[in-house]
């Protein structure tokens, strides 16, 4: 693998922990930072380092990648920029505010010949990732249901969107993923609480192209912060704790009964529980990692790509539409 040449786009929450990374990883070259407001944060090691504009960053030297982590609204804007100047882009999610923007930034990178990918950090979790391996190998069997949970007090850093945008994307994107097959339809409630334009609750529950049905409960209105993810199947449970990285399986007990009528009526029963030991490292590096392999064209499995972080825009937009109309609605490949 060759290290190359990274850069970071807004030093905000996310930004400041791309451009630490960048500084400190052996994988990687710091190119600079850009953010009209500065390094608020202190992330950049040498103040020479952090630049007004993009266009003052891309001056310094033209870097192999931009990390976008810019508000959403400006994620099209700053897509084509990169794109123009021959700069790969690692968009955070969600990739744009509309499909229509995702679409027109899929466009620049194609015209442009650069690759790009979108920031879903969540793929990257060691839990997420072990949980979705052994539900590929069949671990719990036939899959029945897959089930979220992203709850917790509300980020002051969030101005542009709302819950869905923000939070659920994640969510939307994860069922895809482990499930191993798009959204075929969803319906969605949604809740204003704070005073905000935009939705600070959302409850959605869908299901796949493959018949696998999905919910995801989102807020920011809980007062306790939970990231669970839970993969039910007809062989037992994966349940993942991406706050801790865990991961840990239930199997399905059985109990024999003599009496065949009453066996005849009975389910499942409680049966053993394994934590899984897990190597942890950081998902944002784990990220980052992969997509310089997609870069330099080492590795093309490794990233979240441009269609499919529309996909997940597509779905978010759609369970608006849902909460807006009272209604199921289907989501367009």
């Amino acid at each position: 693998m060759p290290v190359l040449r990274g850069a970071v786009l807004g030093l905000g929450m996310i930004g400041r922990h791309h451009a630490r990374l960048l500084q400190t990883s052996p994988a990687f070259t710091f190119a600079g930072a850009a953010d009209p407001g500065g390094d608020r944060w202190g992330a950049v090691r040498d103040p020479a380092d952090v630049h007004p504009s993009l266009d003052a960053l891309l001056e310094r030297g033209r870097p192999d990648f931009v990390v976008i982590a810019v508000p959403t609204e400006e994620h099209l804007a700053a897509a084509r920029a990169c794109a123009r100047a021959g700069v790969a882009v690692l968009v955070e999610k969600p990739l744009a505010a509309t499909a229509e923007e995702a679409t027109a930034i899929i466009e620049a990178c194609a015209a442009a010949g650069v690759r790009g990918a979108v920031g879903h950090v969540e793929r990257y979790n060691p839990a997420l990732q072990e949980l979705r391996r052994r539900v590929q190998a069949g671990e719990i069997g036939e899959v029945f249901r897959i089930a979220t949970e992203r709850v917790g007090p509300f980020p002051d850093r969030v101005r542009d969107v709302g819950v869905v945008k923000d939070l659920a994307t994640h969510d939307l994107d994860l069922v895809r993923w482990i499930g191993g097959a798009p959204i075929a339809r969803l319906a969605a409630e949604t809740a204003h609480r704070t005073g905000r334009p935009h939705e600070d609750l959302v409850l959605v529950t869908g299901r796949l192209t493959s018949g696998v049905a999905f919910n995801a409960i989102v807020d920011w209105l809980t007062p306790t912060k939970v990231r669970r993810t839970q993969v039910l199947g007809d062989a037992g449970m994966l349940v993942a704790d991406t706050l801790t990285s865990d991961l840990t399986r239930y199997e399905n007990g059985r109990v024999a009964s003599d009496w065949a009528s009453s066996q005849a009526l009975r389910g499942v029963t409680e049966g053993d529980a394994t934590r899984f030991a897990l190597t942890r490292r950081e998902p944002i590096l784990v990220e980052l990692e992969a997509f310089a392999a997609y870069v330099a064209g080492v590795a093309d499995d490794g990233v979240v790509t441009l269609e499919e972080g529309r996909e997940t825009v597509i779905a978010a937009e759609a369970a608006l539409a849902s909460a807006a109309r009272g209604a199921t609605v289907a989501v367009a490949p």
